[in-house]
């Protein structure tokens, strides 16, 4: 048997049975797991926290790496500087970087003498450079040359590593300027290499006192400390100062044997484990690498956190919630029995208004008033809501269905499908009834292009034997069919190719032609950039005092203005210019330019025809002339061949002269630079030398010269150059005889008349001369 209960009844009973079972069940699960919960959060807060502070310490310690970084790469300078320079200059720099870092100990570096220094033979030998601080704060500067015959300890091991920057283990102060007292430190150090060979290394030395402070403050829970682990795992910084540069095989044996820790070191890992301290407690360990850069020497960072002071937040928590879950279950029950009152008297009210809706009742009264404030209230407002919105769709439908399709609707949002379909049904009445209107404007355009076509084709037909005629028909009839008020037809005037330009053949305006002459040249307004880009141009921006300077036409000023070239395969043969107070329509436009096509065809073809009746006239007129030209040609070759003639008996004389010339002168020819460029053998048999052995020497070979000499020499030379005779008397011992020549330097002009060359005659006059 069933048993009927109300909604208030349901809810209180399910509500609330559900809301226990489930707050039963939670806390079970929340009592076996509470513990596990608290200890993992415990584990992750405390590892997170370490290697926060690992990431502090890395921080410091790669800023101060990068200063070492920095400083190394700086020096790859001194082979270009000599070594008392250089050494002044690194001075400065550290005693700079030593100003700017308080905490830093030491800056030192060490240089290999067998690279720096050229003159060192041995194998070991360094010039290092140390700067200090004294105890009141000032600064020493000490420079020295060290393991001159035997290497040190210490430095042996760190050229082992020298390629890569490193972090010294921790170690008692072993070199301190000024002061007595050891300190545990470590040292940065980064080498100086020069195309992979090792030049030396720049180091800084801290003291640990910054991390061992950092190191004490870390207590994240009560009973915890914390500690600093080298790579080698020396304790560099721990609370308890005795453990201080121990090893943590001494201070934790048995945790060091049983979780390897020093091997989890040395690879870098964050690892934790649980243990026993020193008193029993049981308690967890975590510790966090801390990688400084560019090093393969991590350290470590280390938290000792109590298990029971983990747990005891946990257990205390547990507590808390328990008591508000029971406080907070009994107020559950006192508002659910309330709310359950509040929701089944409006659902009633809602209830009785569905029914009538699902039997098809609508009208205007069919509302309901509930003001509670929540989704009650929102379901009630959304039934009155859609309540209205099928009243007015009702409407709507009505008025469409008397063909009423301007009528306002508006949805009740993005999602009412009844609304949209109503719209819909009434968006394709509309569109039906605007595509029929599309239609016929459509077809009476075409119908206007088609004839508009055929009778300008008939234009075209009648008129091919009068280019004039063709452009006084053609343009008067254009601007009658557009409608428009002026216009003029430009044709292509190439017969100068030196000077192309386009004619106006003929303009038409206000139901009259134009009888104007005009030129526009290629380029020049708006008619020239036509023809330039062959493109249409179409303008309704004009101003008012628009005039011949932008257009090919002159009179009233236009609204629109159609430019168009008259083309046949990308030749602009013309270009038509259409103004008129009113716009022209995008299909007025693409029915002028297919017109262009086939005016630019027709005067094509009207141009060839007039061109070869032009050809025909001047071929004959040419075939008089070419009868009168002969006649003379005729003369002309008998005086040529006189001249011929002539002009072979003087060439004839000129080798004669030549030939005697070279008989009975030394002829030699130099280039503007006084290089031998050919010389007669005349010339040849008297120095006994081939003509390989004389082209291309100079003029002055052999030749010394005092400095007013040699001035006296350019001199002679610039004066040829400059296309002026010289001559001189010149002495030359040939053969152990001592011979005189008259010479004379010629220099010779080209076509230009510019000087190429320079041609010298010499006579022997020694005879004379004795």
């Amino acid at each position: 048997m069933k048993i009927k209960l109300k909604i208030q009844q349901k809810i209180q009973i399910f509500i609330i049975t559900a809301s226990i079972l489930i707050y039963l069940i939670a806390l079970g699960y929340i009592s076996i797991n509470a513990r596990k919960m608290a200890y993992n959060d415990a584990i992750i807060v405390t590892d997170k926290y370490v290697g926060e502070v690992a990431k502090d310490i890395k921080a410091q310690l790669d800023a101060d790496m990068s200063v070492v970084k920095t400083l190394s790469n700086a020096y790859l300078v001194y082979e270009s500087m000599p070594n008392p320079e250089w050494k002044h200059l690194f001075e400065q720099m550290y005693i700079k970087v030593f100003s700017k870092n308080p905490h830093f100990y030491a800056l030192w570096d060490s240089w290999e003498l067998k690279v720096i220094d050229p003159n060192w033979t041995k194998s070991i030998g360094r010039y290092s450079m140390v700067v200090a601080r004294e105890m009141d704060g000032s600064l020493i500067v000490d420079s020295s040359y060290r393991s001159m015959e035997t290497e040190s300890r210490i430095y042996d091991k760190i050229i082992k590593h020298r390629r890569i920057p490193s972090i010294w283990e921790p170690y008692l102060d072993e070199y301190t300027v000024g002061e007595n007292e050891q300190q545990l430190m470590t040292t940065l150090n980064s080498p100086i290499m020069n195309n992979g060979q090792y030049v030396g290394i720049v180091a800084i030395d801290i003291t640990l006192d910054n991390f061992q402070k950092l190191v004490a403050d870390i207590k994240p829970y009560e009973g915890s400390y914390s500690y600093l682990v080298s790579y080698e795992g020396t304790i560099a910084g721990h609370p308890n100062l005795e453990f201080l540069n121990n090893k943590l095989e001494d201070v934790f044996p048995e945790d060091y044997v049983n979780n390897d820790i020093l091997e989890k070191i040395k690879a870098g890992e964050a690892f934790n484990y649980i243990s026993k301290d020193e008193n029993g407690v049981e308690t967890y360990y975590s510790y966090s690498p801390i990688h400084v850069v560019d090093t393969n020497t991590p350290w470590s960072i280390a938290i000792s956190v109590p298990v029971k002071t983990i747990m005891a937040k946990a257990i205390l928590n547990f507590r808390i919630s328990l008591i508000v879950g029971i406080l907070g279950i009994l107020l559950m029950v006192i508002i659910i029995a309330i709310i359950g009152r509040n929701i089944t008297n409006p659902i009633t009210k809602i209830t009785v208004l569905l029914k009538k809706i699902a039997k098809g009742y609508i009208d205007e009264t069919m509302r309901i008033n509930i003001k509670t404030r929540d989704e009650i209230e929102e379901m009630a407002n959304a039934l009155n809501q859609s309540v209205n919105g099928l009243n007015n769709k009702v409407e709507f439908a009505n008025s469409i269905g008397q063909g009423k399709l301007n009528e306002e609707f508006e949805l009740l949002s993005e999602e009412d499908i009844l609304g949209k379909s109503l719209l819909e049904m009434r968006a394709s009445l509309v569109k039906a009834e605007e595509e029929d209107q599309k239609r016929k404007i459509e077809d009476e355009k075409r119908r206007w292009i088609n004839e508009g076509l055929a009778q300008f084709g008939d234009i075209l037909r009648q008129n091919n034997d009068n280019l004039e005629k063709l452009a006084t028909e053609i343009i008067m009839n254009l601007v009658g069919y557009l409608k428009a008020n002026q216009g003029g037809i430009f044709i292509l005037n190439d017969d100068d190719k030196e000077n192309i330009y386009f004619d106006l053949l003929s303009s038409y305006a206000y139901d009259r032609r134009k009888f104007m002459q005009k030129q526009i040249e290629l380029g020049e307004g708006l008619v020239g950039n036509c023809a330039i880009e062959k493109k249409t141009i179409y303008m309704t921006d004009i101003p008012q005092d628009y005039m011949e300077i932008t257009s090919g036409l002159g009179g009233s000023n236009p609204n629109s203005l159609l430019i168009v070239p008259l083309k046949l395969e990308e030749e602009v043969l013309g270009v038509l210019e259409i103004a008129s107070f009113n716009i022209f329509e995008k299909y007025e436009i693409e029915f002028i330019e297919k017109l262009a096509e086939s005016i630019g065809s027709t005067l094509s073809s009207v141009r060839v025809n007039i061109r070869t009746n032009e050809l025909l006239n001047r071929s004959q007129q040419q075939a008089e002339e070419m009868a009168a030209q002969e006649e003379e040609m005729r003369q002309n070759m008998e005086e040529l061949k006189a001249t011929q003639e002539e002009s072979l008996r003087k060439s004839t004389e000129m080798e004669g002269l030549v030939e005697a010339l070279n008989t009975s002168s030394f002829v030699i020819e130099y280039d503007l630079d006084g290089y031998i460029q050919s010389v007669n053998d005349y010339y040849l048999n008297l120095v006994g030398l081939s003509r390989e052995e004389i082209v291309g020497t100079h003029h002055s070979l052999n030749m010394e010269f005092t400095a007013q000499q040699k001035d006296a020499y350019d001199n002679f030379w610039r004066e040829l150059r400059a296309g002026k005779i010289q001559k001189e008397t010149t002495k030359v011992k040939v053969n152990n005889k001592e011979l005189v020549f008259a010479e004379t330097y010629t220099p010779l002009r080209n076509e230009e008349g510019n000087v190429y060359k320079i041609l010298k005659i010499s006579t022997n006059i020694t005879d004379y001369h004795t």
